[in-house]
Formats: C-alpha cells, sequence, structure tokens
C-alpha cells in the first residue's frame, strides 16, 4: 500500500480571508455594477436585397441599337441613291444653266427619308442616352445601361460615316453610268 500524501502545512481552506473586490482608483470612470450591457440592436448582417430588373436597361440598349445601327443602315442606303442621282442630275443641269437648289429635286424623296433616319435616330439615341445613365445609376440592367451609352454617343458618328461613304459610292456608281462606263 502507499502512503496517503501527508497535509500540506498552513490554515486551513476556510481560514483563508476572502479577496476584497476591485476598486477603482480615485478619480477613475466607474463601471456599471454587473458590467457594461449588451448593445442593442447589435450588427446583424443585412437580407440580400432582392435583385433589380434589368428591364430599363434593356429598353436604353434596344433603344441605342436602334438609332446606332437602325438610322445609319437608312440613312446609308438613301445617301446610296442620292449619290447615284446626283451625277446625272448635275449633267443635265450644267447643261441648261439651273444653278438654284432646285438642281436637286430629283432626289428630294431620298433626302427626305436621309433626313427622316436622322431625326428618329437623334431622338431614339437621346432617350437611350438618357435611360442608359438612369439605368447605370439605379443598377437597373447596369451593363447594359453602359453600352447603351456608348452606343447612343457613338451613332452620330456612324451615321455621318456610313452617309458620306455611301453618297462617295453612289456617286461613283452614277458618275460610271452617266459617262458609259458601266
Amino acid at each position: 500500500m502507499t502512503d496517503p500524501v501527508p497535509p500540506v502545512p498552513g490554515p486551513p481552506p476556510s481560514a483563508v480571508p476572502p479577496v476584497p473586490a476591485y476598486q477603482a482608483p480615485p478619480g477613475a470612470y466607474r463601471v456599471p455594477v454587473g458590467g457594461y450591457p449588451a448593445p442593442a440592436g447589435s450588427y446583424t448582417v443585412p437580407d440580400a436585397a432582392p435583385r433589380a430588373s434589368a428591364t430599363m436597361g434593356i429598353l436604353a440598349l434596344v433603344l441605342a441599337l436602334l438609332a446606332a445601327i437602325g438610322a445609319p443602315l437608312l440613312g446609308g442606303v438613301m445617301g446610296f441613291q442620292i449619290g447615284r442621282i446626283l451625277p446625272d442630275v448635275f449633267a443635265t443641269g450644267a447643261a441648261s444653266g439651273i444653278t438654284s437648289p432646285a438642281l436637286l429635286s430629283p432626289a428630294r424623296d431620298q433626302v427626305l427619308w436621309a433626313e427622316i433616319a436622322f431625326w428618329a435616330g437623334t431622338v431614339l439615341g437621346t432617350a437611350a442616352f438618357v435611360l442608359g445613365i438612369v439605368a447605370t445609376v439605379k443598377r437597373r440592367g447596369r451593363g447594359q445601361g453602359i453600352a447603351a451609352i456608348v452606343l447612343a454617343a457613338l451613332g452620330p458618328v456612324l451615321f455621318g460615316v456610313t452617309v458620306s461613304v455611301l453618297i462617295g459610292f453612289g456617286a461613283a456608281a452614277g458618275a460610271a453610268a452617266t459617262l458609259g462606263a458601266a
């Protein structure tokens, strides 16, 4: 058998005086009794907001596509026809001595359609630009809104270049037909 452990010399456990509670130094701020309470309305992760509809961005993109592709396409077709008509008009007009704007009257229908395409593209492009900005800011189809802004800004350049180039091609084709090379 083993010998029991001898008792440790010293006062019995009941004779140890209790440790006094901590006292703040004089002039210090005192902690409320029982400690600080848990903060009311503690932070929680916010609920995931439902995703906003992208309809506004899609609408802006469709309008921008109509303005940046549809208007230059119609204007370009009309520009080619205007260019094709003008060499013959200038050849006959110069021979008859007509120097007024009436010289351009044979192409008036095509000029009207080109102008309609220009103004329709302007209205659609402006609407697409504004809706694209709103869609981007409100995060309702942000990617489509940014694409609509870019297309709406490039639309007038595309229209001008397309119509100018195709008037030149039409004039070359009309001159070739007038001179008998075709």
